[in-house]
């Protein structure tokens, strides 16, 4: 069974097809650290007992392949430094086996850990399963299209228009990004003299590089036929994401999008988010009833609503642009000296400070503003979806900083 795990700037039809393959291979168990052993690398349960439901009995003790990402849920729950564990699994598999174990197990004078995980898993017919997260059997579980489902419902009862103009997957998280296309300002500050850097036939085969497979030519003729504005114009969005590993939480944040080069400048402060917390679960598989399910949805759904109607408004909109316009024309007269230094101020790697100077010179716009844009456009060439969002978070700090005297 091929299980797709990750997709970057998909459409919403295709994550929705995507979620509801890896929602029908979900299995979720909490399990104590004496049924868990590490196996060649790979994570090993047993005596864990099976799974009865709609399809039968389902025998839950087996192998499962840890994801890279699992890999860091195991370092975190264990104390082992994740940078050593992943070295092991490069080079020593044996090594990994025996501090995994010996951290479950004990030893000597060393007593068992006398905790029970929850273990996020992928069930396969045909081989080994997959091992996503090894969590606190008090993490509360939302699935990412239970999220996907009750962010939408939210739109909808708010009463917006609106567009879901490119949706991620990673290993440890989901993002969606969404705008109005009819609630819009001018922002001649921020946008002045600012041109597609996409337009570079380099840097546009970077973005394409990084595109999902899923029927990527349909999104390409789309994103050709959107045309372009030459006028100034930022519309309103938002952003929501979720994990469903342990990496965050259900969280919604504004943002400013330039629709011509698919530019979205992040409010990251005013960012709303619910974290993944319950009670303690009892060992053996995890199953939610509806009723529950249901109010946890429900407050998402009702926080989507009220965001929406917010950040969605041409009030909030002309707000959020007027201010992000008093720095944002500030020139930068040192192009690469101003890069390298927010660069090593913000922790970009030198590969994230050179992509981000070269969409900094093909915009064509130096200022500070023209800044913002260039990490916001470097961040669709980006592959990893959560490292891309991440850069977003920090393109108006990026900002303020060259702004800021040095």
């Amino acid at each position: 069974m091929s299980l797709p795990t990750c997709a970057r700037n998909a459409t919403l039809r295709d994550l929705e097809a995507i979620l509801r393959h890896q929602h029908a291979a979900k299995l979720d168990v909490v399990a104590p650290a004496t049924a868990i052993r590490s196996e060649r690398g790979a994570i090993v349960l047993s005596g864990v007992t099976p799974l009865l439901d709609e399809r039968g009995v389902t025998t839950v003790d087996g192998r499962y392949v840890p994801t890279a990402a699992a890999d860091g849920t195991i370092a975190a729950k264990l104390g082992i430094s994740l940078r050593y564990l992943r070295r092991l699994r490069a080079e020593r598999v044996d090594l990994f086996d025996a501090n995994v174990n010996g951290w479950l197990h004990g030893h000597a004078d060393n007593p068992p850990d006398p905790r029970s995980f929850l273990l996020r898993l992928f069930r396969r017919d045909d081989g080994d399963g997959v091992l996503r997260a090894m969590l606190s059997d008090s993490y509360g579980i939302i699935d990412n299209l239970d999220v996907l489902t009750a962010v939408l419902d939210g739109i909808r009862q708010a009463d917006v228009d609106v567009e879901v103009r490119a949706c991620d997957l990673s290993e440890s998280a989901m993002h969606c990004k969404v705008y109005s296309p009819g609630v819009a300002r001018l922002a001649p500050a921020l946008l002045a003299g600012y041109r597609n850097p996409f337009s570079d036939p380099t840097l546009d085969a970077e973005r394409r590089r990084i595109v999902t497979d899923l029927d990527d030519g349909r999104r390409a003729a789309q994103a050709e036929g959107q045309g372009y504005d030459e006028e100034p114009v930022v519309f309103a969005g938002f952003r929501f994401s979720n994990s469903e590993i342990g990496d965050g939480s259900v969280t919604l944040k504004p943002e400013l999008f330039v629709r011509v080069c698919s530019n979205g400048l992040t409010l990251p402060a005013l960012a709303v988010r619910k974290v993944h917390m319950s009670g303690r679960m009892e060992a053996g598989t995890v199953t939610w009833s509806r009723d529950t399910q249901n109010k946890h949805l429900a407050v998402i759904a009702s926080q989507a609503r009220d965001a929406v109607r917010h950040w969605l408004s041409p009030e909030f909109l002309a707000e959020q642009v007027d201010h992000v316009e008093q720095t944002a024309a500030t020139p930068v007269t040192q192009p690469e000296s101003t890069v390298k230094v927010v660069a090593k101020r913000l922790g970009f790697t030198d590969a994230e400070r050179e992509g981000v100077l070269r969409h900094f010179i093909a915009g064509g716009q130096l200022t500070t503003g023209g800044l913002a844009h260039a990490i916001t456009s470097f961040s669709q060439t980006v592959a990893d979806p959560d490292r891309a969002d991440a850069l977003d978070d920090l393109a108006l700090t990026a900002m303020t900083s060259a702004h800021r005297p040095r």
